[in-house]
């Protein structure tokens, strides 16, 4: 899905909206595809998961738990998790949803507004999922905005962050820098990550989308060190410089991506979780 890779305005590429000349499906430099659950159907990944996971993480947290999802498209991985995690089935819908907020609340956001408008026309649990158009790059955009919602619960941390195919539009897009940024700023935000990055091979495919239909390449294609063996590059990121360790890796997907969950064993995680469970 698309990063939360811009959403104030004018900072980056305008994403596609309808109308837009551009939606062929190398035309999304954010990899805001407005089709994507299409070609990669959420199933693919929720059933790598095993179900009872949130108890099996969280079995004497106060609930409700919270979750975020960055970038996460127009929803539908969102809710396929969601339903996942929770137990429901796929014909279970808002009848079921006073219980299940009291479970799980997850915030989702992505870069581009049409796919968010679209996700919240069509969420079935409009009372425990929201959805926002953020830039989660832009730091003077995501700080308030994530705070004033935990803030809603009395909390400043989430329990469980998702990251699925999302790090290497934010790595073409802003460098080996601004991944690192990325998942600094991520493993501060949570205490635990489950996190799905793209191979190396997918980044030639997104640079040669883009050539193809006569664009620019990515600002930072050529010059990336972080490179090669993406989801062993991010472990290493995640457990040398982010305080994290890797609990459990759930596989791989069908089309080669793997799911990792991290742990946070920061302090700072520790110390609020008791002192907001005292509270």
């Amino acid at each position: 899905p698309a990063p939360g890779a811009r959403g104030s305005q004018g900072k980056m590429a305008a994403p596609i909206s309808e109308g837009s000349p551009a939606l062929e499906p190398g035309a999304a430099p954010y990899g805001n595809f407005p089709n994507y659950s299409r070609f990669h159907p959420p199933e693919g990944r929720v059933s790598l998961l095993p179900g009872g996971l949130l108890q099996s993480l969280f079995p004497a947290a106060a609930r409700p738990l919270l979750g975020l999802d960055v970038g996460c498209n127009s929803g539908e991985l969102s809710v396929a998790l969601y339903r996942h995690l929770l137990g429901l089935q796929e014909s279970e819908g808002s009848l079921n949803q006073p219980a299940a907020g009291k479970e799980l609340n997850l915030l989702c956001c992505d870069i581009d507004p049409v796919l968010i408008e679209r996700a919240q026309q069509c969420s079935p649990f409009p009372a425990s999922i929201s959805f926002a158009n953020l830039d989660i790059m832009d730091c003077s955009a995501r700080e308030p905005f994530l705070s004033s919602y935990l803030g809603r619960f009395g909390r400043s941390t989430f329990d469980i962050v998702f990251c699925m195919s999302v790090t290497m539009w934010i790595h073409l897009n802003h460098g080996d820098s601004g991944l690192m940024e990325f998942l600094s700023f991520l493993s501060s935000l949570c205490k635990y990550l489950l996190i799905e990055p793209q191979p190396w091979k997918c980044y030639r495919a997104a640079a040669r989308r883009l050539r193809k239909l006569g664009r620019n390449d990515f600002d930072h294609f050529r010059s990336l060190a972080i490179n090669g063996d993406m989801a062993e590059r991010i472990t290493q990121i995640l457990t040398k410089d982010c305080a994290m360790e890797l609990v459990c890796c759930f596989g791989s997907t069908s089309w080669d991506r793997s799911l990792l969950l991290f742990k946070s064993n920061g302090l700072n995680h520790e110390g609020r979780e008791s002192s907001e469970q005292e509270q």
